[in-house]
């Protein structure tokens, strides 16, 4: 049994509301070979962005599940409350239907805006009791009511996290906006190749140091592209806090959370080396197959030599993983991270 505990689903130009591509905050084109925001504009690069298709793309490479995350252009950092409040609210029940439509193919992710707390503490307890969704997926960093880019992984959302815990929530966290965040001009990529990393390091970083494992036992959190470079700087934080205690007050040391049980780590790592340093670092138990489908970044056949599955099948022909761990990997750690006990992967 295979679940992708990372994937994207795009609507249908015509199920995107007018408003939203009259302020241009986002649509499709109706050849579907754009997506646009404001002066931004991306290829849809596979058929399987979309759902009928999405659900061929999974018959052809076995995979039973898909865990479908929030669009990161829609996290609605620096928007107007209403237009976010709407944009959320759109999306959400989009991402709803799409696991009301298939609950044996899909489960959904929905998403909030921390910069509004009340709408945001609103649609928590909105997609939880009257849309059935269980999975919380956040931003990497958000833009607070000062201007100023904060980490999610900060105490001021205390708020959002006491409603997760008590819901017992998994939460995605997963970066995005690194160009509004680093002025540096976007060439050759970087801020995809490099700044997402950064990001979701940063976030990890706070979240260990504030201890949010031990404050919030009930959520379970995975960081997206196995927060490669949270595991790469490990030793180096680690420095850090030893050696310059009075910059961390009141901060807990980071290695209590590593490994911790709540904490998982996806698979989109691109090269299974990493994916060693990874398993090295948290466990087999805490990783989970993630694809990042459809974007080109992902693990899509067609970019090089990649496919579906391609730094987990490595892994186990380099003895990185054992067979047995891969199948922890694409489907036990995948319902451990959700708090199921089974999917329904039969309609």
């Amino acid at each position: 049994m295979k679940i992708n505990g990372h994937g994207h689903l795009l609507p249908e130009p015509k199920e995107v509301p007018q408003f939203m591509k009259d302020k241009k905050l986002f649509w499709i084109d109706e050849d579907k070979k754009f997506m646009r925001q404001g002066d931004w504009s991306r290829p849809i690069t596979d058929p399987s962005f979309f759902f009928e298709e999405k659900l061929e793309w999974m018959e052809q490479y076995g995979i039973q599940h898909g865990v479908m995350l929030n669009l990161s252009q829609l996290y609605c950092n620096g928007w107007e409350r209403e237009d976010a409040k709407a944009a959320i609210q759109w999306q959400n029940d989009f991402n709803a239907s799409i696991q009301q439509r298939r609950p044996d193919k899909f489960t959904t992710g929905f998403v909030v805006q921390p910069l509004y707390m009340d709408d945001a503490l609103a649609e928590i307890e909105r997609c939880v009791e009257k849309l059935d969704m269980n999975l919380l997926c956040l931003p990497t960093h958000y833009l607070n009511k000062e201007g100023e880019w904060q980490t999610v992984s900060d105490d001021s959302l205390k708020p959002i996290f006491e409603l997760a815990n008590e819901y017992g929530l998994a939460m995605e966290i997963h970066p995005y906006d690194g160009e509004k965040m680093v002025k540096l001009k976007n060439k050759f990529w970087r801020f995809h190749l490099v700044w997402m990393m950064a990001q979701t390091a940063d976030a990890l970083h706070f979240y260990a140091l504030n201890n949010f494992v031990t404050k919030y036992p009930n959520i379970r959190t995975c960081f997206a592209h196995g927060c490669m470079l949270g595991q790469a700087n490990y030793g180096r934080r680690l420095q850090g806090f030893d050696g310059r205690p009075d910059l961390f007050e009141d901060a807990q040391d980071p290695r209590s959370s590593l490994g911790h049980q709540n904490l998982f780590f996806d698979t989109l790592v691109h090269d299974s080396y990493t994916l060693q340093l990874l398993k090295t670092r948290v466990g087999a138990e805490q990783i989970v197959a993630g694809l990042d489908d459809p974007y080109p970044l992902g693990e899509m056949e067609g970019v090089a030599r990649s496919y579906p599955g391609r730094v987990i099948d490595f892994a186990v022909e380099a003895d990185i993983l054992t067979r047995k761990e891969s199948e922890l990997i694409w489907y036990d750690n995948v319902l451990r991270w959700l708090g199921k006990d089974s999917l329904p992967l039969h309609k």
